[in-house]
This record gives C-alpha cells, sequence and structure tokens, in this order.
C-alpha cells in the first residue's frame, strides 16, 4: 500500500474484484490514486472446468483493502464508492445466505466463476434454439455468460441449490447489495451476461424456450427486475452494517457497477492524446479499442450505432459508455495461459532461481533472456519455427467454440531456459494474433478501429505490449494510471455521489489522469515508469502473419 496525508479534497474508492484477488484504491478529485492495496482471494476448482468461489471470502477481502487505503484520510472526505468485478454468478437463499454451487454441498463456496465451463451442454442447447436474443451476443451464447449456468443448476442441484435460491446475482451487483442492502442490479452485466434488453427488458419467450420459465413466473424477482445505469446512485447509500464493515460512514454514495473490464475500458478509452501525433487523435473515440489484458483479455470498442460482430459479444446499448453501443471480443486465458506455459515447463525452477537471484520477476528475467539471445533479429523473428495455439480454455472470440483446444508446434528434445524462453515468446504472440483475429473480424462488420488503449496486469509487461504492436500493426497507448480499473470503478462512485454528472464526465474532471508526460516506442528505448507517462508502442517490424 502506498498514501500519505493529503489536504482536505473530495475523495473516491474504487474496489475492484479480480480472479485471484481485491484490490481498493482510494482516488483524490484530479484522478490520482493517493492509496491502493490489495488481497488474494481464494479459488476452488474440485474437478475439470469448475470454478468457485466464496462471496463471504471477496467481501472480507473488499472490506480490509478498503480499511488500508483509508487509514491516512478523514472519511467524511470520502464521497462515493464504486465496485467493479468479474461476471461471475452468486447464489444466495431467500435470506442471503450463501447455497453450495457443487455436489458436495459446501455452501461457503457459492459463487461459479466466469471461468467455469461446466454448462457447456447447456449452452449448446441454448444455442440449438436459436433465439433472436442471441444476435445481441455476437450469434453464439457463451459459457461463460449466466443463462447455462442457471440451467446446469436446475438440472443438477435442483433440490439442494435450485429451488431453495432466493436470489442469482452477478458479481458486481451482489457487492452493490452487501453495500446497500439493495437488490437493484446494474444495466451492464443484465445486459452483457443475462440477455437484459435496455430498450425491451426481459424477453419471456428466451427463458421458457430454454427451460427457466419459473424465472419468468416470479417476474424476474431473483435475476433482477430493477435495473440501474452504472454510476448511478444505490439506495440511500452504505448501510449501518456495511459502512461498520468498511471503515467508512453511514450513507457514503455507493454506485451502481460495472463489470471488471467495463470498467477498465472506462478508464483508459477517454485518453486525452493530443500532441502525440496518434491516427485517433483527431477521430472520436469509436476509433479506439481497449484491450483490457489479465489473466483473461477482453477487447471494447464502441459505436454510435449498433454493429452486430460474428463472434464477438453485443452491441451492448449503454454497458460500458452512456449512449453508445458495444462490442466486446475476448481471450478466455492470457495472463493465465502464460502462468500455465511457464510454470508448467521443466525449465521453471532454473528460471526461478536465476530470476531470484538478480532481484527480478520471472518475467523480467525472461525479458532480459530473449534480448541475450536474439542476436541481430528483431526479438519476434526468434520463434520462426515455434508456433502456439492458444485456446488452451476454448476460443471465445471471434470463433466462438469452447471446444477448441491448446496446441504448441515446432518442439525438439531441447528443454533448456532457452527453450522456455522461446515458448513464453511464442505464446504472446499467439495471444496478440489472437487479438488481430478478433480486431479484423470487427474491422470487417463495420468498426473504423486506428489505435489500441491496453491496461490490465500484462499491459505492464513491454514484450507483451510490444507484440500487439508489430502483430497488429496498430500504435498502443498505455496511460499515466496504469491502475485504469481501479480509476474506472472510482469514476463511478464520484457519479453517485453526484459531483460527476456522467462518467464522461469523469474523463474531463479526472485530468490529471491523462496528463502525457512522454512518448516513445520500443525496442529502441526500454519501458519508463507507465506511473509518469503515456507511452506509445509503435509496431517495429511487419505484422506476423
Amino acid at each position: 500500500m502506498q498514501s500519505e496525508k493529503q489536504d482536505p479534497v473530495n475523495y473516491y474508492i474504487g474496489i475492484d474484484v479480480g480472479t485471484a484477488s481485491v484490490r481498493a484504491a482510494l482516488v483524490d478529485q484530479s484522478g490520482t490514486i493517493v492509496a491502493h492495496a490489495d488481497q488474494p482471494i481464494q479459488i476452488w476448482e474440485p474437478q475439470p472446468d469448475h470454478y468457485e468461489q466464496s462471496s463471504d471470502d471477496i467481501w472480507a477481502a473488499c472490506c480490509t483493502v478498503t480499511k488500508k487505503v483509508i487509514q491516512q484520510v478523514d472519511v467524511a472526505w470520502i464521497r462515493g464508492l464504486g465496485f467493479d468485478a468479474t461476471c461471475s454468478l452468486v447464489v444466495v437463499d431467500k435470506q442471503f445466505q450463501p447455497l453450495a454451487v457443487n455436489y458436495e454441498g459446501e455452501c461457503k463456496r457459492n459463487i461459479i466463476m466466469w471461468m467455469d465451463h461446466r454448462a457447456a451442454s447447456q449452452v449448446d442447447r441454448i444455442n440449438g434454439t436459436q433465439h433472436s436474443v442471441l444476435s445481441y451476443v455476437g450469434g453464439v451464447m457463451s459459457v461463460e455468460m449466466q443463462p447455462p449456468k442457471l440451467l446446469w443448476m436446475k438440472e443438477n442441484l435442483r433440490e439442494s441449490c435450485w429451488e431453495k435460491a432466493g436470489y442469482f446475482f452477478d458479481l458486481p451487483d451482489f457487492l452493490s447489495w452487501k453495500a446497500t442492502g439493495v437488490t437493484a442490479r446494474s444495466l451492464c452485466p443484465l445486459v452483457c451476461k443475462w440477455t437484459y434488453s435496455p430498450e425491451k427488458g426481459w424477453d419471456d419467450s428466451f427463458w421458457k424456450v430454454i427451460g427457466l420459465e419459473d424465472l419468468v413466473a416470479d417476474k424476474y424477482e431473483k435475476i433482477g427486475n430493477q435495473v440501474l445505469s452504472p454510476g448511478a446512485s444505490v439506495g440511500n447509500g452504505l448501510t449501518p452494517e456495511a459502512a461498520k464493515d468498511l471503515g467508512l460512514t453511514e450513507g457514503t454514495a455507493v454506485a451502481a457497477s460495472l463489470i471488471d473490464a467495463h470498467a477498465g475500458g472506462l478508464g483508459v478509452i477517454g485518453a486525452d492524446v493530443k500532441g502525440y501525433n496518434l491516427p485517433c487523435e483527431h477521430q472520436p473515440v469509436m476509433s479506439r479499442l481497449a484491450v483490457i489484458c489479465g489473466t483473461s483479455s477482453c477487447h471494447m470498442g464502441i459505436s454510435d450505432a449498433p454493429i452486430f460482430v460474428p463472434g464477438v459479444w453485443g452491441p451492448y446499448y449503454s454497458a460500458m459508455v452512456p449512449g453508445f453501443w458495444l462490442n466486446e471480443g475476448g481471450q478466455s486465458a492470457t495472463g493465465k495461459l502464460i502462468d500455465h506455459v511457464v510454470r508448467g515447463h521443466v525449465a521453471f525452477p532454473e528460471l526461478q532461481a536465476k530470476a531470484a537471484a538478480s532481484a527480478q520477476n520471472i518475467y523480467t528475467y525472461l525479458n532480459s533472456h530473449l534480448d541475450l539471445i536474439k542476436k541481430s533479429l528483431p526479438v519476434g523473428f526468434l520463434t520462426v519455427d515455434l508456433h502456439v495455439w492458444p485456446d488452451f480454455h476454448g476460443n471465445r472470440s471471434p470463433l466462438a467454440d469452447l471446444t477448441l483446444k491448446g496446441m504448441v508446434v515446432g518442439l525438439t528434445l531441447y528443454q533448456g531456459l532457452d527453450e522456455l524462453a522461446l515458448i513464453y515468446l511464442a505464446t504472446i504472440q499467439a495471444i496478440a494474433l489472437g487479438t488481430r483475429h478478433i480486431l479484423e473480424t470487427m474491422q470487417s462488420a463495420g468498426h473504423h478501429i486506428s489505435t489500441l488503449f491496453l491496461c490490465g496486469g500484462l499491459s505492464k509487461n513491454p514484450l507483451f505490449v510490444q507484440m500487439h504492436a508489430d502483430i497488429t500493426g496498430k500504435p498502443i497507448v498505455l496511460s499515466k494510471e496504469v491502475e485504469s480499473v481501479l480509476v474506472g470503478a472510482a469514476i463511478l462512485g464520484a457519479c453517485a455521489s453526484g459531483d460527476f454528472a456522467s462518467v464522461q464526465n469523469g474523463w474531463i474532471q479526472f485530468d490529471n489522469l491523462w496528463n502525457v508526460h512522454d512518448v516513445f516506442s520500443l525496442p529502441q528505448q526500454h519501458l519508463q515508469s507507465s506511473l509518469c507517462c503515456i507511452s506509445e508502442y509503435k509496431p517495429s517490424l511487419s505484422p506476423r502473419k
């Protein structure tokens, strides 16, 4: 955690619940993060493709990190609170107590995670209906969305879970309920993961045809019949109990939430890049693609009219930026895939030892090692005989095929550190090629994207960023504030407090977020601290075919 005493100003808290950790930031009225903290959260994998978490564990982590970031300020100065989270499914009973989403009956494990693929047969049947709502999810519903998971629970845990369930929450909505006691839902997760239409509401015929007619019978009380725009104030703010848990003041404004990737998109896509001769400088915001890259990656492009892109989620109206349509491409495993490939290699213990001896993390060491072995050619050419197909956890976009598997072509009998570094590089290149595939599919459908804006954990890896620039042929911008997801969540809190009129107003009000300090491209220069600059990565070689 970093913090120091500040003069009296308005503050906002952003809480981001990612796949493996909860983070919080205290953000001042100019958009500067003055304190931040993080806390790991538990993941259970009881069997292949089953991933579960605990809402109690996650709320406890939210409270821990919030109390850490507010230590040096008067809580009376904190005006609002915004949550974002993964689009995982939380199940509670009618008294809001956790219900087991597993065969073991472990009630603590009451969350089916976003990356859980247990409902493969259910999503196949849903897609077989060819219902009209599927046109708003790229034509094919993903197993990572909520309807197939709900159907799985009804078919597999009917007595122990389905019939006892009082509410099914998307995790971002669960957090706003926990903070306010209000079961209203955010438009963002309902539109993106549940098939809700901002214009028409729920489509009764869809839920009936897939076998979930009981949700219609109770007028959608279990999944949400009061819907708020992201950033809208929820109820009367923090309840006394939640305020005590978080160390904040009762009544502090709480915002309707966002999915984590959407908070990242909100936090980065409005960057001011004047003076850097970027192609997007004199173009509308629709020319930008926000890529939020962490455990998985999401590719967020907005438009002023709906664009239907095969295999790419959306178009979703007002799901991220009010008044704009959103298309969301994605890769189900990116950071997780890189970790899987590197940590599963026989040379990983050697890598760990050498990285520790040089006081570097393993990926900084691998990047340096690649520089040593590249000789005179650009580093990207080291893998001319080594190729990875990255769909180890299926393909989310644009092929929309959860049955696809990963592949490595070009292996030899050598298993040393050089070979580990090359597979690491080839994996990053494969992920970048996947981004290019998504980008080209969106362009073919009608998007006009000239510049990529990256945020998330992987955007801190200069090799990952440079390979995306080389392979897509597009300049890449990193904002001054690397924690764009947390800033996006804080913008929600500022909107809920009434200090910001809209989330777009947050791009103007948080002016410090977008101050430009420097521009450079690789490989001629090494990455400088992106905490103090906006960084532009230009392609250093022709896009790899």
